[in-house]
């Protein structure tokens, strides 16, 4: 009896082994994807954000086209949603350059240095700082880019409540950038300058910054060129190659 000869197995479908290892592919790129944006968004959140300076505020110390790494965890970064913090590895201390929102405009992020403490006395005399009766040395740091002038005007009238005597605030006050106070900061609060005291909007225009508002140190300047308007590509070609990694004192 003759035998029917043998038929071929069927190969499964190329077409649907091609498809189902697309398939696999693209899910693993979506959880790896997922995944390095989580990260991304913790790091953001609670340890390091990267911030570029606008302006010349603190030239003396950073400089226009500075880019910095901004510890947050210092002191204590903020729990986004909640409005809680991490406990904090310390409090600011004087002198440290600190990044905070501002009291005006909290979408707006600045970068002081941190002069006055709660409690502090602070004034500032021809341009000298005052804290808590002693003038103060910032050769190291401070610049002043128009030291013959010295504005007043009504922004500094805020300063009034903050007086020292009960007397000095009945009084006329008549304060400018370079002569105000001594006025007291409250608890809570910091008072901020700028480095380039001739040209920095600061503390002194606009008043103290809540703690609530602090939002990290500034570790090192991480990338730094020197902008200019005339050239398409100057974040590459203007490139200050000997600031990258410079830390931020």
């Amino acid at each position: 009896m003759d035998e029917a000869p043998l038929e071929p197995t069927a190969p499964e479908p190329a077409r649907s082994s091609f498809v189902g290892s697309i398939a696999r592919g693209l899910f693993e790129w979506a959880k790896s994807l997922s995944l390095a944006i989580l990260l991304f968004l913790l790091v953001r959140a609670f340890l390091v954000e990267a911030y570029r300076i606008p302006s010349g505020s603190m030239e003396g110390t950073l400089l226009v086209g500075d880019f910095l790494l901004v510890n947050k965890l210092v002191y204590g970064a903020e729990v986004p949603f909640i409005n809680r913090r991490l406990p904090a590895f310390r409090h600011p201390r004087y002198r440290d350059v600190v990044v905070f929102q501002w009291p005006e405009d909290p979408t707006k992020n600045f970068v002081k240095r941190l002069v006055g403490l709660p409690g502090d006395t602070i004034a500032m005399r021809k341009g000298t700082l005052v804290r808590n009766g002693v003038p103060q040395d910032e050769h190291r740091y401070v610049v002043h880019s128009d030291p013959n002038g010295d504005p007043g005007g009504e922004e500094f009238g805020w300063q009034r409540e903050f007086l020292v005597t009960q007397k000095a605030r009945n009084a006329t006050y008549h304060a400018t950038r370079n002569n105000w106070g001594p006025i007291v900061v409250p608890a809570k609060h910091y008072f901020m300058l700028g480095d380039n005291r001739d040209n920095s909007l600061d503390s002194r225009y606009w008043g103290f910054v809540a703690d609530s508002l602090v939002l990290g140190s500034p570790m090192l300047v991480y990338y730094s060129y020197a902008p200019d308007s005339t050239t398409a590509l100057d974040w590459l070609t203007h490139v200050r190659w000997s600031r990258l990694g410079e830390r931020v004192r």
